[in-house]
């Protein structure tokens, strides 16, 4: 069945949305690729095949092998934890190609990309490495299986004629989220701040839905605003693992103070690596390894996270300058170079635990955060 596009809700009257196409006139085609990955079905990269291993099945592969043995595409995340960063290229967090063996079937790739296996199949191999073809493309296809919350583990060769196709210019477009706009809003009054509106936004070449909360009257001054990204385990389940629902109570109790701003719920659940993934870390952190190293033992950098999508929605809701409540160093950096200014760091303090010290000592001792 061919898919037939993102439905396209009503746009608010008077809501300003900038051009934020970036020039590419193929996002929509990022959303079917998606789609296509969590069915186990092959995708098209720029003329370049692709079939993910932790969807695909025995009678997809054998279909996708039907001209030759496709090779596999591991993250170089990953590969390091199997001991084959690609010493060529030196480039330990690129895709990292190995050569198809006879032995080298779906479920030993299966076995290679999934740490939860890693136990149970500790001798893999010998595994041989070829230089990555194609870059470009395989890049995109860790990116776009990323989008999809899947394992980043490929089969690459040639595209069925069948398959859902998206350039690799595209794809980046969507992880930037270039094409989003203001799909909604409407008043929503809270326990922390009667006078809020609530501003869906949508993005063409990604199926997640970000949201802001404005809040109060805006004066003219630069907003306090809180970036909040999706945590379901601790938005909604209360987990103790780390601080994220207590940071949200706190940072929008401290907007409503503040008289005016803005808290944008972003949908990059897992630091960007989405819910299932991030439980697969989870595990492995029950086994001993800090949050950092587990999202490498999946196969991902510790923040998979791109804040430009945070940059174009204060774009489209006309805030150019913001006092940035957070810790984080990072968040900092991304919307001033996707053209945001910070006027103002303001630290966040919240939700520490006999359960998350280590967790929370981590985000300070390796990923910089600040108090």
């Amino acid at each position: 069945m061919p898919w037939l596009g993102p439905a396209v809700g009503p746009r608010a009257a008077g809501d300003r949305v900038p051009d934020l196409s970036g020039g590419c006139p193929d996002a929509h085609n990022v959303a079917g690729a998606i789609d296509a990955l969590r069915r186990g079905w092959p995708v098209a990269i720029d003329g370049v095949g692709f079939l993910p291993v932790e969807t695909a099945n025995e009678e997809a592969l054998a279909a996708f092998d039907s001209g030759a043995p496709a090779d596999l595409i591991l993250s170089g995340h990953r590969a390091a934890t199997l001991k084959l960063a690609n010493q060529r290229d030196a480039v330990p967090t690129g895709p990292v190609r190995i050569v198809r063996a006879p032995w080298l079937d779906l479920a030993a790739a299966t076995a290679a990309a999934d740490p939860a296996l890693d136990l149970a199949t500790p001798l893999k191999g010998p595994f041989r490495t070829a230089p990555v073809e194609h870059g470009d493309a395989a890049g995109a296809a860790l990116t776009l299986g990323r989008l999809a919350g899947l394992l980043p583990a490929f089969f690459i060769g040639d595209a069925p004629e069948s398959a859902a196709a998206a350039s690799a210019e595209a794809i980046r477009a969507a992880a930037r989220a270039d094409h989003l706009r203001i799909v909604s809003r409407a008043k929503l009054p809270t326990r922390f701040a009667e006078k809020t509106e609530i501003v869906a936004f949508r993005s063409e070449g990604d199926a997640a839905e970000h949201v802001a909360l404005v809040i109060g009257d805006p004066n003219g001054a630069a907003p306090l605003v809180r970036l909040h990204s999706e945590c379901l385990t601790g938005d909604v389940f209360g987990s103790l693992k780390c601080d994220c629902g207590p940071q949200l109570d706190e940072a929008l109790a401290e907007i409503a103070a503040a008289g005016w701003g803005i808290l944008l719920y972003l949908r990059q659940e897992g630091r960007g690596i989405g819910l299932i993934n991030k439980l697969r870390a989870y595990a492995l952190q029950d086994q001993g390894f800090d949050t950092v190293d587990a999202n490498f033992r999946v196969g991902f950098a510790d923040d998979e996270r791109d804040f430009a999508v945070a940059a174009r929605m204060l774009e489209a809701l006309a805030q150019p300058r913001v006092r940035l409540l957070t810790n984080n160093p990072r968040k900092v950096a991304g919307l001033e170079a996707a053209g945001i200014e910070v006027v103002e760091r303001v630290p966040l303090r919240a939700g520490e635990n006999p359960h998350n010290r280590d967790y929370l000592a981590v985000k300070r001792r390796r990923s910089g955060h600040q108090l």
